[in-house]
């Protein structure tokens, strides 16, 4: 079983969630910003993923743009970010899958369909 965590208003976490029942893949749902990710948690899905700490933000969102952080970011620590990230889940991309041994951020089918059907 995965940790599917998603904004379930959100296009692409619908499209998310559809492909994983179709799937048959057996997840526990968590929405983001009900239950948004810890510092800790984000930490650890960053290390997991192979991916930037950077990558774990939501470029799209209206609050990204309103606080500017395109252009904050550059200067700020992993840590410090971790930090910011999860002071409010629609700062947060998604969806994100957490497995045990890989953590997936954003939704990309042939990227899940190597993870998730072996």
């Amino acid at each position: 079983m995965v940790l599917f965590v998603e904004y379930p208003k959100c296009s692409t976490c619908i499209r998310a969630k559809k492909w994983l029942e179709e799937h048959h893949v057996i997840f526990e749902n968590r929405h983001i910003v009900d239950e948004h990710p810890t510092a800790q948690e984000l930490k650890e899905w960053q290390s997991r993923s192979g991916l930037p700490a950077k990558k774990f933000f939501n470029t799209s969102g209206r609050l990204y743009k309103e606080m500017n952080l395109k252009e904050k970011l550059t200067s700020m620590s992993d840590a410090q970010m971790f930090e910011l990230l999860a002071t409010n889940g629609m700062l947060v991309k998604r969806p994100i899958i957490v497995a045990d041994d890989f953590v997936l951020v954003g939704f990309k089918a042939e990227q899940w369909e190597e993870k998730l059907c072996i």
